[in-house]
């Protein structure tokens, strides 16, 4: 497959490995990273999601984790190809098993959120076979730090329960992002922010095309750090 490039880094990509997409880059590019100095990211896939926090945080450690062997390579090479590559480290690892004296101030998964089906595309990436919310909240509440946070997206049909789950494992919701597809539709993505401590929540609304194929302004001033947009030539 043709390799992704973003301004500061390129992505290798794998048809065994979930491709770069619109989630990855909407998490990458909205998790909060202020006073972010060791992070970790459950399900790497690429990279791509621990790429864009290192270029955003120039102090942070990442580490990143994925159950999926291909997946792990494909992250190592992706790492120590980037300017980033001293700052990034990743393992093969179930996150169910890992152990850490690390207290992490930011945790960040984009999820698998389907139920096991037949559908063998994508499997572990998509679907709840090897993570459910479950198992990533009550391990992340464990290792965040005081002031941590743990940042998510997912749809948002799984919002109410990914929230009630995290209540129950003592992280409360912080802030919540809307993402429209486009600026007529539904909602159809949440990033949500969860840490130890009740707090007023942050809810904004975040729309990705003003029109079919058309970026809205607001993505266009979010990614531009990140994507190379071709210029439309004036006939």
């Amino acid at each position: 497959m043709k390799p992704f490039k973003f301004k500061q880094f390129e992505i290798q990509q794998s048809k065994e490995v979930f491709r770069v997409g619109t989630d990855g880059v909407l998490l990458g590019a909205l998790a909060n990273v202020n006073n972010v100095f060791h992070t970790l990211e459950v399900g790497t896939g690429t990279g791509l999601i621990s790429l864009m926090l290192a270029q955003r945080n120039l102090q942070t450690k990442v580490l990143g984790l994925d159950i999926n062997e291909e997946a792990a390579a494909l992250t190592k090479v992706n790492f120590e190809n980037s300017p980033f590559h001293n700052r990034l480290a990743n393992k093969h690892l179930d996150f169910k098993t890992f152990e850490t004296e690390v207290k992490f101030d930011l945790i960040v998964s984009n999820p698998p959120y389907f139920e096991e089906s037949d559908s063998g595309k994508d499997k572990i990436a998509r679907q709840m076979v090897e993570l459910n919310f479950i198992q990533l909240i009550s391990g992340a509440a464990q290792i965040v730090s005081p002031k941590g946070l743990l940042s998510v997206i997912i749809p948002i049909e799984a919002g109410e329960s990914f929230v009630s789950i995290a209540e129950e494992k003592g992280l409360f919701l912080n802030r919540r992002v809307n993402i429209k597809g486009i600026e007529s539709s539904k909602i159809k993505r949440l990033i949500l922010e969860f840490s130890l401590h009740k707090e007023e929540i942050s809810d904004s609304d975040f729309i990705i095309e003003k029109s079919p194929r058309i970026y809205s302004d607001q993505y266009l001033e979010l990614t531009k750090e990140f994507h190379i947009f071709k210029k439309k030539v004036d006939n």
